[in-house]
């Protein structure tokens, strides 16, 4: 798998978190409440720990860790875009758009 960044998507990552190189990132496929572990939601979420299976991906700004379980509802290229216009990220790769309202959401604070 291979994830790169947009310059937008990074500067507005280090705006909101200066410190966002020390914290492990995560793209997680998210299927609390949808009743359905097909009916998951891609989002960004910074983590205090992470779990022995998550796989370390390098990018052109910092590591991102996936779950390879959910590698099945991620492509192989992926780019993570910062939307201006709505104030979130997006997600895509060259064949679809993944999470075009994708949140960042910072879980070492709770």
């Amino acid at each position: 798998m291979n994830i790169t960044f947009s310059e937008r998507a990074a500067q507005e990552i280090e705006k909101l978190y200066p410190n966002a190189g020390e914290k492990n990132l995560k793209l997680k496929y998210d299927t609390e409440d949808t009743g359905c572990v097909m009916c998951g939601v891609t989002v960004l979420w910074f983590v205090k720990e992470l779990s022995e299976s998550d796989e370390k991906i390098e990018t052109n700004a910092w590591p991102v860790y996936v779950e390879p379980s959910k590698n099945v509802f991620l492509d192989d290229e992926l780019k993570i875009d910062y939307v201006e216009s709505a104030h979130c990220f997006s997600l895509k790769s060259p064949g679809q758009i993944l999470n075009a309202r994708m949140s960042l959401i910072d879980k070492t604070i709770n």
